[in-house]
């Protein structure tokens, strides 16, 4: 019997070439192409781990002509207090580290860029050249007004703003402060405290804030919970964003007591309120910065009488805004 062969159809032999196609393109998948192989030898690329080298200070401080303080926040801050100002208000002196302490922080803001905040107290007559030469050398006024009322003899604050080359915005302020009669800076340790003295555990205790004694002052500066920027840049308190409550002993167990609350809108007035309920005076309203976020707003008081019901007043206020909550204390600090 003859066999016949079987015959396949076109449709089969579709279908096997199908199936045949498939299976090679299955097996090409399952084994790695050379380039991707070598790409899988390859390292991968890590990212730079470079930091910015950070500031020289001790080069800014030669700068500037005085050494600075470091403080919380990585910032670099230089003082002028201005003991050469006798000034008195209310018959009472009002010393430096009270109401006339200038100032200039400076931040690291990166490569060899630093951010810069101050505050400089001067007489009426230093004001128009201080204020130019700040100009012509890039550092930018940004207020200029009072914090006190009916001083002997007047004066006034200008805010300053600066950002660039820290040597460069030192070296500007140095020439600035030289057309004042600032005094050179005292060595640290060498004044000697007299007359009477606060009660300062107590007052940290009324306050709910730690404090520190600057001579006979005692300073204690509260920062505010949320965080504060200027053109993209966090600001630290220390670069002058605390407020700022200081006590002045006059007799015992008396003071005086002056400062700024630094404030959202919405605090303002409720603050306001809280003070003179407690027999302290406003004595300005006004901005310090221009470019902040949030918006603040700086309130200044003057408050002399018994300092335990002074401390009150303060706190009544400190409960109206939204600050960050420390444990009351104090701790001494000459300078």
């Amino acid at each position: 019997m003859r066999h016949t062969p079987l015959r396949r159809s076109r449709s089969g032999c579709k279908l096997l070439v199908m199936v045949a196609t498939a299976n090679a393109l299955l097996a090409c998948s399952k084994a790695p192409s050379r380039t991707a192989a070598a790409d899988a030898s390859r390292p991968v690329p890590q990212a730079s781990t470079q930091s910015v080298a950070p500031i020289d200070w001790s080069g800014v401080d030669s700068a500037a002509g005085r050494p600075g303080v470091a403080q919380p926040g990585d910032v670099h801050r230089f003082n002028f207090p201005r003991s050469d100002l006798h000034v008195t208000v209310g018959g009472v002196p009002v010393k430096p580290a009270l109401a006339l302490g200038g100032w200039v922080a400076m931040k690291q803001a990166g490569p060899n860029e630093a951010i810069a905040t101050g505050d400089l107290v001067l007489s009426e007559r230093e004001v128009g050249p201080v204020f130019r030469k700040l100009r012509d050398g890039g550092v930018e006024p940004t207020a200029l007004h009072n914090h006190l009322l009916n001083e002997s003899p007047r004066v006034l604050y200008l805010h300053v703003h600066a950002r660039g080359d820290p040597m460069k915005i030192a070296s500007v302020v140095r020439a600035a402060v030289a057309l004042t009669a600032t005094p050179a800076p005292v060595p640290p340790g060498s004044r000697t405290l007299a007359g009477p003295m606060l009660d300062t555990t107590a007052l940290g205790v009324a306050l709910g804030q730690a404090g520190k004694l600057n001579g006979v002052v005692y300073q204690v500066s509260v920062p505010r919970a949320e965080d504060i920027r200027d053109g993209g840049t966090p600001i630290p308190p220390a670069m002058g964003l605390g407020t700022s409550l200081n006590f002045q002993p006059t007799t015992a167990g008396k003071a005086v007591a002056t400062g700024d609350f630094v404030l959202i809108g919405t605090e303002v007035d409720p603050v306001i309120e809280a003070l003179a309920s407690h027999g302290i005076s406003i004595t300005a309203l006004h901005s310090h910065m221009l470019t902040e976020e949030p918006r603040l707003f700086f309130l200044h008081f003057w408050g002399n009488g018994d300092a335990a019901a002074l401390a009150k007043g303060l706190r009544a206020a400190l409960d109206r805004m939204n600050i960050k909550r420390t444990q009351a204390g104090a701790t001494h600090v000459s300078g």
